[in-house]
């Protein structure tokens, strides 16, 4: 709720009427500072958090822990409730048969919120900065956040999602963050914010010291390897750069050649199949003969005269 406007009216959030409207239910609050008024609830609390958090369970993420609940509710509902007939699975099967059909779609938590991207590329959110494509830069992003983590969607759909759960200040960053044009300031690869954390694999490392060594603008050349990353995955890039510097190459359009290569896809041959309008259809071959009259053909005759 967003305010308190009565005893049990409240004025509500955009996003509990978004659950409202697509669950189709009615809501009813308390009285505050009233918990007899919910004792069942809180008696319910109670019982899961003893009977299905202790011990505390060992997880390694979110997903985990979820699956792991779910698996102790089942187990659940093997037992029987004193004064009801039935075990709590029969109860429930009773239940929902009163209750409307779930829609076919979850529905989608999440927070939204139109921010402005700085002039370093981060767009700032609930206490942290998120780095968005330079490109972007002075410009308004729209911020959906969700319990595991925070998109940006630009004016062309992308999703770049970074971890939810941050410190205060945290800036979590994109591959495409990176110094602006080839002719930028070198040094931007080294002290812009969004990648002073930024762990790349050994090889990229390899390659920098080889075209800094060996071209008097070798960083400059490091960042257009780096701006690959706009276009395909850091798996895909690290790829082609290990494979480059197996034959001994360095330049920057050497490792995008490859990468490009190694990325493409064949063209799938066009099938008739489902196609039986297309059936009938015949186009002559061509006859190449034609074109050998091109290599006969007399000669202006501007050109005649000036031969003659």
């Amino acid at each position: 709720m967003a305010k308190i406007v009565g005893p049990r009216e409240r004025e509500l959030t955009h996003e509990f009427l978004r659950l409202k409207s697509y669950y189709l239910f009615a809501s009813h609050f308390c009285l505050v500072r009233r918990p007899n008024e919910k004792g069942h609830v809180e008696k319910l609390v109670d019982y899961a958090r003893s009977n299905f958090l202790v011990p505390v369970p060992a997880v390694d993420s979110l997903d985990q822990l979820n699956a792991e609940l779910a698996a102790r509710c089942q187990r659940d509902q093997e037992r029987s409730v004193r004064g009801k007939s039935g075990t709590v699975a029969t109860l429930l099967a009773e239940d929902r048969a009163k209750m409307l059909p779930l829609p076919a779609r979850p529905f989608e938590a999440r927070r939204t919120a139109d921010v402005s991207a700085d002039s370093l590329s981060l767009a700032r959110f609930d206490t942290n900065s998120y780095s968005v494509p330079t490109k972007y830069a002075h410009r308004t992003v729209k911020v959906v956040a969700t319990v595991s983590e925070v998109t940006n969607r630009l004016r062309r759909p992308t999703h770049c999602p970074a971890p939810a759960v941050l410190g205060p200040g945290t800036v979590p960053l994109r591959s495409d963050s990176l110094p602006g044009p080839v002719g930028a300031e070198a040094g931007r690869v080294d002290f812009a914010r969004p990648l002073e954390k930024w762990e790349l694999p050994e090889c990229y490392g390899v390659l920098r010291r080889r075209l800094e060594a060996d071209e008097r603008h070798g960083t400059k050349a490091f960042i257009r390897v780096l701006r690959l990353l706009e276009t395909h995955t850091l798996a895909q890039l690290t790829d082609a750069v290990e494979y480059a510097l197996d034959l001994g190459i360095e330049d920057p359009d050497s490792v995008r050649v490859i990468l490009e290569y190694r990325t493409d896809r064949p063209t799938e041959l066009f099938r008739l199949d489902g196609r039986p309008q297309l059936a009938g259809v015949r186009v002559p071959p061509t006859d190449v003969a034609a074109y050998a009259s091109l290599l006969t053909a007399p000669a202006p005759a501007a050109e005649q005269g000036v031969a003659s």
